[in-house]
């Protein structure tokens, strides 16, 4: 049974992904047993990944609110571009007043002043439309103003919202790295036998964990997936061997949640970007129904998130340090299911890709 290995590629990725600080000394040789550096370890990973999700959050959030911004700011340049017609209208028509088109006299008295009533008649009409252009005008000048300074003041608030997007992001970017400092740290202070034991050690208990969840939770659930399922669990198995990287939605590296939202976008089904999102919004499954095209989420604050792909098995982007591969069910702390294609039916026969 293949299980997740937590030192798989570790040093080289994580050292290319984030060199630890210039002032940090070499931590000394760790005297902790074994068990307690991987626990130690996994608890790092599980604080990056943690961050690392809330970093995706708020750049789904920056994105949104980039658009808005946007949106906003085309929208004031064309009511300003519609206030500048009106002004100008409304500076024609006081020059038209001012040259004298429009009579001093009201329209009763021209009309009894008149010799000709029939051009009195005339003229009043003239007058009656010259006022009533001059009350469009206004009008729409005024609108014009108040709609260009909710717009600015709206653009403004809006710019204010993305700026504190933005830095809350490089907040959480920093705390990724920070993280992955310690992971690197950690890592670089192991001799090879440590090494080696912590492979065996992780291994042995992700194997322990695999057969007490198929003991517990026979899996009565379809064993073939619906056609959109079918799409996703086809993409996922061409990014086999593709780096983890945080932040990630490919095409070369994914982080755990741009591997399974991908995976459904290109099933033509597009689902939440984050884990978290993911197991909020979809609909829940119970994990002994389990049918390949499901998504698996883990830890108490869903924050890692791996695809079903049958026999008790999901395909993963794991961690920094890692790549997309097949990983047992129960390998991580698991939270529960979602089904994206809730509501379709399995396919009445399936083979599942080459590399099962």
């Amino acid at each position: 049974m293949r299980s997740i290995c937590i030192i798989a590629l570790a040093a080289g990725a994580i050292a290319t992904a984030l060199a630890p600080p210039a002032s940090a000394a070499p931590a000394p040789p760790p005297t902790q047993p074994v068990s307690a550096l991987l626990a130690q370890l996994r608890s790092l990973y599980q604080k990056t990944e943690e961050a690392s999700e809330a970093y995706n959050a708020t750049e789904e959030k920056l994105k949104k609110q980039r658009a808005k911004v946007d949106k906003l700011n085309e929208d004031l340049a064309e009511t300003r571009i519609a206030l500048t017609a009106s002004r100008d209208a409304a500076g024609r028509l006081a020059r038209e007043q001012y040259r004298g088109t429009a009579s001093p006299l009201s329209p009763y008295v021209t009309f009894l002043l008149s010799g000709d009533p029939q051009q009195a008649l005339d003229q009043s009409h003239q007058w009656h439309r010259a006022a009533d252009r001059r009350a469009v005008t206004v009008d729409r000048l005024t609108a014009g103003e108040k709609r260009s300074a909710t717009l600015a003041s709206e653009a403004r608030d809006a710019l204010n919202v993305q700026q504190t997007l933005a830095a809350t992001q490089k907040q959480q970017r920093d705390t990724v790295q920070k993280h992955l400092s310690d992971v690197e740290r950690l890592l670089s202070s192991l001799n090879g036998a440590q090494l080696a034991e912590l492979q065996r050690l992780e291994a042995g208990q992700a194997d322990d964990a695999q057969r007490r969840f198929l003991a517990s939770a026979p899996l009565i659930g379809s064993r073939a997936p619906s056609a959109a399922g079918a799409k996703a669990i086809d993409f996922a198995y061409r990014q086999l061997g593709k780096p983890y990287l945080w932040g990630a939605e490919g095409p070369e590296s994914f982080d755990c949640s741009g591997l399974t939202s991908q995976a459904w976008a290109h099933a033509g089904d597009a689902i939440p970007r984050t884990s978290q999102e993911q197991w909020a919004s979809l609909p829940r499954v119970p994990l002994n129904e389990l049918r390949p095209g499901d998504l698996v989420l883990y830890f108490e604050g869903a924050t890692h998130v791996a695809l079903y792909i049958g026999n008790g098995m999901v395909i993963q982007a794991p961690r920094t340090g890692d790549r997309v591969k097949i990983s047992p069910v129960a390998g991580n702390p698991l939270l529960g299911a979602v089904r994206p294609d809730s509501g379709q039916a399995s396919l009445a026969s399936y083979e599942p890709p080459t590399g099962s």
